[in-house]
């Protein structure tokens, strides 16, 4: 979906470069310096308007958190209540997932986390989805050895995919929801913003949590 121009989302970013980067390479190896704490550190690929990532930094403040949204001006809307929240388990990357690998060492991630993804539906674009398994093999090469990816969707057709291609390239399933808000899972479980749209219209909510 093509996003409009925000006209104050750059300088906003490059007043804030202690909380978000657009050189995220530069830092590959060398990220809990950019946190007050060392501690185990989680992704979001494709942050949105931060709601997930700033909810979970303020549920989990033993995590450090990073969100990566490749969109600049809502990256900037993720910023702005980032700063609101003043979190030092917060960071935020404006830029894109596919280059995940270049942001990050082997192992210096501990947990990816893909929230309502595009779902590419078209053939055609089935190298884009981010559960493609070029991308698993970029997620592979950041996380340890039994690293593990979250994934929630209200799209059964990219969640069916997505189970096929994490089965396929051999990743172990911890579990799988089809109707995530009507489980115990929900009582702990922090929303997206798409989340709240789609589950409002009585959408069903699925989610799967895989390690390698």
């Amino acid at each position: 979906m093509r996003v409009r121009n925000k006209p104050w989302a750059q300088p906003l970013i490059d007043e804030n470069t202690e909380i978000i980067t657009e050189t995220p390479e530069k830092f590959a190896g060398n990220w809990q310096e950019r946190f007050s704490r060392q501690q185990p550190i989680h992704v979001e690929i494709g942050t949105g308007k931060g709601q997930f990532i700033v909810g979970m930094a303020k549920t989990h403040p033993e995590i450090n958190f990073i969100g990566i949204e490749i969109q600049k001006s809502v990256a900037a809307t993720a910023l702005k209540l980032a700063l609101s929240e003043q979190l030092p388990n917060l960071q935020l990357i404006a830029g894109a997932g596919e280059s995940i690998d270049t942001y990050f060492k082997t192992g210096e991630v501990s947990q990816i986390y893909l929230n309502f993804s595009d779902p590419w539906p078209k053939t055609r674009h089935e190298k884009r989805r981010l559960t493609y398994k070029t991308f698993l093999k970029a997620y592979q090469n950041i996380l340890p050895e039994h690293g593990v990816i979250e994934l929630k969707t209200d799209n059964q057709g990219f969640f069916e995919y997505s189970l096929m291609s994490f089965n396929n390239f051999g990743l172990i399933f911890d579990q799988v929801w089809l109707n995530l808000h009507a489980s115990e899972e929900n009582e702990t479980n922090v929303e997206t913003e798409y989340e709240q749209k789609f589950s409002a219209k009585g959408q069903p909510i699925y989610k799967v949590k895989a390690h390698f």
